[in-house]
């Protein structure tokens, strides 16, 4: 189990219920972006296990310019020299299809650490034809729904990525995955690692609370409730996974 975490305090949730890995990000609202160097450092003192950090530099689409590209290149070699284990991106042409050549540019900084290609597959025209072109050029995983909205949705495109993929590459499950449903999507895809956040919400410890005023967009999450990665959760998940895979 993979677990998307924006804090301390997720990172060590995740450990102690028994992740295998983590995936750092910031902004997890906006489906994740670049985490501070000062973050990584932190969860570093406090985890043994991986840390992959996700390189994307806004939220939006995988569409990047010059400029952006250039900050998602400063972002890995500082991240790298910070201790990251990994790394987590994805850059689509217009046209809906893998930029292999900036993703080259970045898999070459990335080197020798692992790369994970993101859910930007799930945004591809054609998830299949594009994942030989993720595994050709050198990604050691790939995160996807299937290109739906749901893992559970994308199963049975994820079980023909990894028919496909025949160990070439890891495809790992993500999008939605929570202890209603995780066996199924194990079972239909015959994944061997999965990715969720498995998180649960805590009340703030503030007492003066004012009301009527937010620190973010229109939709934004409530000021006094902060949502950390639940132990409890990722043991509950790690444990439904071991049963089906010990079969």
């Amino acid at each position: 189990m993979e677990v998307c975490i924006d804090s301390v305090a997720s990172a060590k949730g995740a450990e102690i219920g028994g992740a295998i890995r983590l995936e750092l990000c910031a902004n997890l609202m906006e489906g994740g972006t670049t985490p501070t160097v000062g973050m990584l450092k932190v969860i570093k003192q406090y985890v043994r296990i991986p840390v992959f950090v996700m390189i994307r530099p806004r939220g939006g689409d995988f569409l990047y310019d010059e400029e952006e590209l250039e900050v998602m290149k400063q972002d890995i070699l500082e991240l790298k020299a910070a201790q990251a284990d990994g790394f987590v991106f994805g850059i689509l042409k217009i046209d809906g299809s893998v930029d292999v050549e900036s993703c080259t540019e970045l898999l070459s900084l990335v080197r020798p650490f692992p790369a994970t290609f993101h859910r930007a597959i799930d945004m591809c025209m054609n998830p299949l034809k594009e994942l030989e072109k993720i595994i050709r050029i050198g990604f050691t995983r790939v995160l996807t729904s299937g290109g739906a909205n749901t893992a559970l949705d994308g199963a049975p495109v994820i079980e023909q990525m990894i028919s496909q993929a025949n160990e070439r590459i890891n495809v790992m499950p993500g999008g939605g995955i929570s202890s209603r449903n995780l066996e199924r999507i194990l079972r239909d895809t015959g994944a061997k690692e999965f990715h969720c956040s498995a998180r649960s919400s805590q009340n703030s410890q503030m007492n003066f609370r004012k009301d009527g005023i937010s620190m973010g967009a229109a939709l934004s999450p409530p000021e006094f409730s902060i949502k950390t990665t639940d132990s409890s959760k990722v043991q509950q998940l790690v444990e439904m996974a071991t049963a089906i895979w010990d079969l």
